[in-house]
């Protein structure tokens, strides 16, 4: 492949996807709306932009092959907070996915997407939509973005619903870790896989807990690795028990689950920012 973007470089996911992108391409774009995004992996260049506009994003996708669209708000705002960077921001990729002749969109779509459905059901990936916040909404927006630029535009789209990718510090988090090794493979399994046209697949690791089935989109070749089941002792003994009507203990989005509309779901749970630093 001789060029591929990573939008949301800056960010801590994008900070461990940029150097393994470096070898599916010949040509790494990253971009962000930050200045600096600092020191270059070789293949890499850096490229700003913002993605509510169109007019960058149709300039920083020209000649690629495919985009890993990383880029967001990432958390709970209000609407219109997320406006931009969420929802136009996401036409805006596929748009300019679209007028420059990109093959394939691999999008960083969330569990909020289906947030609210319960735990108690271990649902697949054709499960319907059920948002857990405006966050949520921004991702169900993207999915079915993608699912009718491949049918109407012929753009292909995987669709990665990651459940959490952070160091395990909760219940919660035992079955739905994605560790950052396994978002590697999941990303170059997306990039590879022959043909996807619209795919959804969620982004999990191989935990004993697993919430979540991806049988249906096993043709991507996802096998993870990793297992949050060697955290389970400490986690255990240091929460205390769930409370079965708290939505954030019961349904799959977690505290995002449980939080009001508009109002920060991170600011509920305690991700470690261990951002990658060349």
């Amino acid at each position: 492949m001789k060029k591929i973007v990573l939008t949301g470089a800056a960010g801590r996911l994008g900070s461990y996807l940029r150097e393994p992108m470096t070898k599916m391409a010949d040509e790494l774009v990253s971009t962000d709306i930050v200045d600096d995004i600092g020191k270059l992996y070789p293949g890499e260049t850096y490229q700003r932009g913002d993605l509510a506009s169109l007019d960058d994003m149709l300039d920083v996708l020209q000649g690629a092959e495919m985009v890993v669209h990383m880029g967001a708000y990432a958390d709970e705002g209000s609407f219109e907070q997320l406006l931009g960077p969420n929802f136009v921001g996401a036409y805006n990729i596929w748009e300019a996915a679209y007028r420059n002749g990109l093959r394939r969109v691999i999008y960083g779509s969330s569990i909020h997407a289906v947030g609210m459905h319960p735990k108690t059901e271990f649902i697949d990936t054709e499960v319907r939509h059920r948002p857990d916040t405006f966050y949520g909404l921004a991702k169900c927006f993207a999915e079915d973005l993608g699912s009718m630029y491949w049918d109407k535009r012929g753009i292909e789209s995987v669709h990665m619903r990651i459940l959490s990718c952070a160091q395990v510090t909760s219940a919660r988090a035992l079955g739905s870790w994605l560790s950052y090794d396994d978002l590697i493979q999941l990303t170059q399994r997306c990039i590879e896989t022959p043909t996807t046209g619209f795919t959804v697949v969620y982004g999990v690791s191989n935990n004993d807990r697993v919430p979540v089935d991806n049988a249906k989109a096993s043709y991507l070749g996802y096998r993870p690795k990793d297992n949050a089941e060697q955290f389970a002792e400490k986690v255990l003994a240091e929460e205390p028990l769930a409370d079965p009507q708290d939505p954030g203990a019961m349904c799959h989005g977690g505290p995002f689950a449980s939080v009001s509309l508009g109002n920060s779901g991170v600011a509920q749970m305690n991700i470690v920012d261990d951002t990658k630093t060349t």
